[in-house]
């Protein structure tokens, strides 16, 4: 079973720095740096390879995750465009408004020092 159809193999691949990949990257060293603390090692010295080894399979797990993640919103995508398409009546284009028109008009409301002050400067 694949994890992705072969429709999916026209998108565009991902970058290779995209946040899954650096999240999950992340996720693999702090688990090996745990590992080491659990053990009683030293957390950064001990065992590079295998951190190494956890980081780039999390970057893995991280770029798939994300070329997944694509295909489904270009499905999503595809699936709603299609919808619109095939029913124009529901998503009709509402006449354009200005500002003054949907906002109520403004009355500030002072108190009466301040009225009399500005009525006796008029």
């Amino acid at each position: 079973m694949e994890l992705l159809p072969d429709e999916a193999k026209g998108l565009p691949p991902p970058d290779i720095l995209n946040r899954n990949s650096a999240w999950f990257g992340l996720v693999g060293w702090f688990s090996a740096m745990l590992h080491n603390g659990l053990n009683r090692r030293p957390a950064l010295r001990s065992g590079v390879h295998r951190q190494l080894l956890l980081v780039s399979i999390g970057w893995f797990l991280g770029y798939h995750i994300t070329k997944y993640e694509n295909y489904t919103y270009a499905r999503l995508d595809r699936d709603m465009r299609e919808y619109i398409r095939l029913h124009p009546d529901e998503f009709q284009q509402k006449d354009k408004r200005t500002y003054a028109e949907v906002l109520e008009k403004f009355y500030l409301k002072l108190g009466r020092e301040v009225l009399s002050a500005v009525k006796g400067n008029l």
